[in-house]
């Protein structure tokens, strides 16, 4: 199966390059970000005549997740427990794949921007109720994946330009001190555990020619917990989408699970 996350950057403006995409790819679960619509507004139809079910998560202009999956959803929560959060930011979905289980959370990490100030403090904020959500689930017992636009920027190797990123909220101390924390809780980079050395990346600002210079930033990742894992035989990372008439800034990720 395959089980792929997008930053979209407004369903709407981009349904038709995400409809020739899920034709060409034919995911089982796609993790939508930055939808940019209110929950009742999400183009739904077009998504369920291709034999999706789906679990929104909207906001009006801004913000907004999706998940869509061929498989039954047993469960879903559209909030971080016990966060008072009124963005749209997180999807968790609990998955019935050929009688097993799989265990999804569907994430808009917030930006942060500008760095320091209140932006920056409600990420940081962000990312420990995600760590303290993570712990209450003992991710290390389940089938688990972790995945979205983190708006992190994990190493040096993941930006085309370290050294430009310094004062920026994707790549200060303090947000890879806790993107790390959330990894040691028993997640793997999947994509680097596939890439180790590869300096690829998922991002390339619309902004200076970023995309035809290749300057851009790794920040959407697959987590995913040690028994996931094991059922992960490959990921990649879509570039195509980048060079498509009226692209998102992101593009696929997509990873193969064996259940």
């Amino acid at each position: 199966m395959k089980v792929a996350s997008w930053n979209v950057n407004s369903v709407r403006t981009r349904i038709d390059n995400i409809l020739e995409w899920i034709k060409k790819e034919n995911p089982d679960i796609l993790c939508l970000q930055e939808i940019k619509v209110v929950t009742e507004s999400f183009p739904r139809e077009p998504f369920e005549d291709l034999g999706y079910n789906l679990i929104i998560n909207g906001q009006k202009s801004y913000n907004g997740v999706a998940t869509l999956s061929k498989f039954l959803i047993e469960e879903s929560i559209t909030k971080i427990p016990n966060f008072d959060d009124d963005q749209a930011r997180y999807i968790e979905t609990v998955h019935s794949v050929n009688s097993k289980v799989i265990r999804i959370s569907n994430i808009y990490l917030p930006n942060g921007n500008p760095y320091p100030g209140d932006k920056f403090d409600y990420k940081l904020n962000w990312m420990k109720a995600l760590k303290e959500h993570l712990i209450s689930l003992n991710i290390r017992d389940e089938s688990f994946v972790l995945l979205g636009d983190f708006n992190v920027i994990p190493e040096s190797i993941d930006a085309y330009d370290a050294d430009k990123w310094l004062n920026d909220a994707l790549f200060t101390i303090e947000t890879r001190k806790e993107f790390r924390e959330i990894v040691s809780l028993g997640l793997n980079d999947m994509y680097r555990a596939y890439n180790p050395l590869a300096k690829d990346f998922t991002f390339w600002d619309y902004q200076r020619g970023a995309w035809q210079k290749n300057e851009g930033i790794r920040i959407d990742h697959i987590l995913a917990s040690p028994i996931a894992a094991d059922q992960i035989s490959n990921i990649v990372i879509d570039k195509e989408e980048r060079d498509k008439n009226k692209p998102s800034d992101h593009v696929p990720i997509i990873a193969e699970i064996d259940l």
